[in-house]
């Protein structure tokens, strides 16, 4: 009851707002609809960057407001405010009942509850005070220009969030949440005479900023960025063609992500506009290809105690030995097709609808060590890190732009490429990974997902996987 106690006091008694009215208010709206909730939200976020040793912004921002929604069939009313106040919400009633017209719904179950706390509810802003931020920069940049002469440019940011939720739901029925989430990002520009060269790296999670003060963390983040700035200084121009590719363990779990995890989600199923519809039950992956969405581990980027919605995060097992067991569900988009709600329904701030979204998405690990998945390939391409890619949700072809790679030779790790993208279709690329690592990872706590307009943090991962017949574009026949 802590979660509800805090908010509580920021959403009533701050804002001068009685519960008992707000839950009649709230109660009548949804009268007659098969869902429907209001999401209550105070939240602070700020942010510092700097570049070339100078502190070049520094933001901090505090907001609030409310967004009313009622469900009834395949319709949404949908209102909200940058406000918390009786007057706002009762106006915001009116508009969410004009879908109506006339018919009438039961309204469906609460969520169950849960006492599950994956991450601290303190605020990390206040807990370390703005001289020790903007020391932790200007730290990093020294200790980056120590490495190495070769390096030219020096850009770091450091960013928090602490957002309180409190949801209402129609039969009384209330669930909170209070989540922290920091970020720290560092990107090194080399030089070697007129060629230079970037390398980027990042961490985050809902812990507290302290964690990042520690010289250990930020030095390991400061080392590999250098480490990939120099690794691109050295690059040769990119092969193309088809190929075998290695994907590293990891942050390569992004393409999961964006070419079958997108895919999975249940809006794209119940609309039949992604290329798994009405595919439950069936092989979709090679055998020994597993993979879940799991919002319950501690202080990741993509956990969430209850989703948007009240519904707890849950670990969700999508693709089991390469067979489509589940998609992930909103409650609308669970109701509509026989489903459960699995805790991903998900938005942006009160001023958006919740959408069926990832938490964190990753591949489990298989029996293979990642040198004799190295060994198996004679020529290929080992691809590490990306930095962007684009998919075609109905079709799953998609296109990713490696910030790492490496030829492979007589199965070692030959010379770093640049300008190496590989072009595929997610479903296809599932039923062409023929050997699996055993050494998963989850990336750093860096993703941010976009869907509709609304970015949400996620997290990724996956182990080293090969996979046969990609097509590799490069610059280099």
């Amino acid at each position: 009851m802590t979660n509800l106690s805090l908010t509580d006091d920021l959403f009533f008694t701050r804002a001068g707002m009685d519960l008992n009215r707000v839950q009649e208010f709230v109660a009548e709206s949804l009268s007659g609809m098969d869902d429907g909730e209001l999401f209550l939200e105070y939240s602070q976020s700020e942010s510092l960057s700097l570049d070339d040793g100078n502190i070049k912004a520094a933001t901090f921002d505090t907001s609030q407001g409310f967004g009313l929604r009622s469900v009834l069939g395949e319709a949404t009313g949908f209102a909200h405010a940058g406000e918390l106040s009786e007057a706002a919400i009762r106006r915001a009633g009116s508009t969410v009942r004009a879908i109506r017209s006339g018919k009438g719904g039961t309204m469906a179950a609460p969520p169950s509850g849960t006492n599950a706390q994956l991450y601290t509810d303190a605020n990390p802003l206040g807990a370390v005070d703005f001289a020790a931020k903007t020391k932790l920069l200007t730290d990093i940049d020294a200790y980056a220009r120590s490495l190495d002469p070769r390096v030219r440019q020096v850009m770091t940011s450091l960013s928090g969030v602490w957002q309180a939720v409190q949801i209402l739901r129609g039969d009384g029925s209330r669930a909170a949440d209070v989540r922290p989430l920091v970020r720290l990002n560092i990107a090194v520009v080399t030089g070697d005479g007129s060629r230079m060269e970037t390398g980027s790296s990042g961490a985050g999670g809902r812990i507290p900023y302290d964690f990042y003060l520690d010289p250990a963390q930020w030095q390991k983040q400061v080392d590999e960025a250098l480490r990939q700035a120099l690794v691109n200084l050295g690059s040769i121009p990119a092969p193309a063609g088809e190929m075998p590719v290695i994907l590293g363990p990891g942050w390569p779990g992004v393409m999961l992500h964006e070419a079958v995890g997108h895919g999975l989600e249940g809006d794209f199923n119940r609309k039949k506009t992604s290329a798994f519809s009405g595919m439950i039950g069936q092989r979709v992956a090679a055998p020994g290809v597993t993979v879940v969405d799991d919002g319950t581990l501690m202080d990741r980027r993509g956990s969430i105690t209850i989703d948007d919605e009240g519904t707890p995060g849950a670990r969700n097992v999508l693709i089991e030995d390469g067979i489509l067991k589940a998609y992930m569900q909103d409650r609308q988009n669970a109701r509509l097709m026989g489903q459960r709600p699995t805790g991903n329904g998900r938005r942006e701030s009160f001023a958006h609808s919740p959408q069926p979204r990832m938490t964190n998405t990753y591949m489990l690990a298989g029996d293979k060590a990642p040198e004799e998945i190295l060994r198996s390939v004679k020529r290929g391409l080992y691809a590490v890190n990306f930095s962007g890619g684009q998919v075609d949700i109905t079709s799953g072809k998609f296109v990713f732009s490696a910030s790492e790679a490496y030829l492979i030779e007589d199965g070692k790790i030959g010379p770093a490429v640049k300008g190496a993208t590989l072009i595929g279709n997610g479903p296809d690329a599932l039923t062409k990974i023929t050997m699996i690592g055993n050494d998963l990872q989850l990336d750093d706590g860096i993703g941010t997902c976009g869907k509709g307009g609304q970015g949400v943090p996620v997290g990724v991962g996956q182990p080293t996987l090969r996979i046969d017949g990609l097509t590799v574009g490069g610059t280099s026949a």
